[in-house]
């Protein structure tokens, strides 16, 4: 089954891309098939998201916010190789977590962005994955994930 018949049934879609904060390439391709995704965050759409964990917001709403920073990682992929059926398997991710000193579930957090890989990609292509609770991310936004994906060339 391809990527977009399983987005279609989760209700998901691949938004347009991020526009870019700051003077970086969204996208690096190294190696023979590698391809590295700048942070994105959960925006989409527009609509501000300020926050952190355990002061604005549940481990459960930062579990959405992770799945469509996910979301936003996958466009930006999309608009550098053409076609998500193309992933191979998504290597790895790093998923950064705006927290308030008393919260430590940013492994919950990130399990939003790595549900979804699953759900793509299946079990046996599941990243590595580290989360990381950090005091504040750029525009106060909650929670920012960057990924290595394995394309077929």
């Amino acid at each position: 089954m391809n990527i977009y018949e399983k987005l279609k049934e989760l209700n998901l879609e691949i938004p347009a891309a991020p526009p870019k904060g700051g003077v970086y390439a969204p996208c690096q391709e190294f190696g023979n098939n590698l391809v590295y995704i700048s942070g994105c965050g959960p925006v989409i759409g527009g609509e501000g998201i300020r926050g952190k964990l355990g002061n604005e917001f549940t481990a459960e709403e930062g579990k959405a916010f992770s799945r469509d920073a996910m979301l936003n990682v996958l466009a930006v992929l999309q608009d550098k190789i053409g076609d998500l059926n193309r992933v191979k398997r998504a290597i790895k991710i790093l998923t950064f977590v705006a927290s308030a000193d008393t919260f430590y579930e940013q492994p919950a957090v990130a399990n939003g962005g790595s549900e979804l890989l699953l759900q793509l990609l299946g079990q046996e292509n599941v990243p590595a994955r580290s989360a990381i609770g950090v005091n504040v991310l750029p525009g106060n936004i909650p929670v920012e994930t960057e990924a290595i994906f394995e394309i077929e060339k």
